[in-house]
């Protein structure tokens, strides 16, 4: 089935579904960086350009609709604004474009305070437009480290919509797989960085403080504006889009080489990107910080849409059985 990405960023959700088979053969984002990234690793066609610019008459026809539209209207993170925010309305461009489109599935990812935004309201009319669109709505929180095998604590809504309401019917959300990997298969500890990276006397002055409480490698601290946190869980907490500007909320590691913040590749890794994921070598890291932050933990799509395709199957072919993997 053919798929078209809206808000689509770096491409995580595109690398999800294109794992389990699926076509990607259109993509649209606005931010030129993110676009970048996106070039280097995707050969689809890529509009570069507002979504409230695109005609729904120049996409080509697709069946399924893939996209996280932006968060920061909702998130903790962000203002928690809503639909009184410019972002949070492009929830209704994407409406504009299904209605026209009548797309047979619909993919939407979200932080989870969507779900709770203006006491459920924000959320409600989200579903009710789906539904008076003709379509089947299942939803489900899920965390990245009980369902994508990564050690990130991310919480993340996800919405999938069918036309088909048998697909609808034979479609469930993955279960919960143990977390067996840990913050050393994602982080170079053993490897020398470059020198920016790392917390020095000279370089930061809360130096004094980092070196005081930062001295166990098998968790991540975070500097939050005048005290170190401690991620006693043994996960990386939520990467954020902001995490590159200031030093607020920048992972930091504790390793044999001193005590750094994580790499920018380091933070793609924790997303569940392929190691062979290409990051442009000629873009400021703060940029490739945001792109992490703003981007989805590609296992946990991956399961989701084989989960669309088994729905699927066993819709069109009644004895169809799921693949057990």
């Amino acid at each position: 089935m053919t798929v078209a990405s809206f808000f689509a960023g770096v491409g995580g959700i595109d690398a999800g579904f294109e794992k389990a088979g699926f076509d990607i053969i259109w993509a649209n984002e606005f931010d030129i960086n993110a676009a970048t990234t996106y070039k280097l690793n995707f050969k689809n066609e890529l509009i570069v350009e507002d979504i409230k610019k695109v005609n729904e008459k120049d996409i080509p026809d697709f069946d399924i609709m893939i996209g996280g539209f932006p968060c920061q209207a909702f998130s903790v993170a962000g203002y928690r604004k809503g639909f009184k925010d410019e972002r949070g309305n492009l929830f209704f461009e994407l409406e504009r474009i299904f209605v026209k489109k009548k797309p047979q599935i619909i993919f939407l990812e979200n932080v989870k305070n969507l779900v709770g935004h203006d006491n459920g309201n924000t959320f409600r009319v989200i579903l009710d437009r789906l539904k008076n669109s003709g379509y089947h709505v299942k939803k489900e929180v899920l965390n990245a480290c009980e369902y994508g095998n990564l050690p990130q604590n991310r919480e993340r809504i996800y919405i999938v919509a069918f036309l088909d309401e048998k697909a609808y019917k034979e479609f469930e959300f993955p279960e919960p797989i143990r977390l067996t990997r840990t913050l050393r298969d994602f982080i170079e500890y053993d490897i020398k960085q470059d020198d920016k990276y790392y917390y020095t006397a000279d370089s930061c002055g809360f130096y004094n403080k980092i070196k005081e409480n930062v001295n166990n490698p098998d968790t991540i601290y975070q500097w939050r504006r005048v005290y170190v946190r401690e991620n006693k869980s043994n996960l990386c907490p939520t990467l954020t889009a902001n995490m590159g500007t200031g030093g607020h909320n920048v992972p930091i590691v504790y390793t044999p080489t001193g005590i750094r913040k994580l790499t920018p590749r380091e933070c793609f890794n924790i997303m569940g990107f392929d190691k062979d994921f290409i990051l442009p070598n000629n873009m400021a890291n703060t940029h490739l910080y945001k792109q992490a932050g703003n981007s989805v933990v590609v296992p946990v799509i991956e399961r989701i849409a084989n989960e669309i395709k088994y729905a699927i199957e066993r819709a069109t072919t009644p004895y169809a059985h799921k693949m057990v993997v």
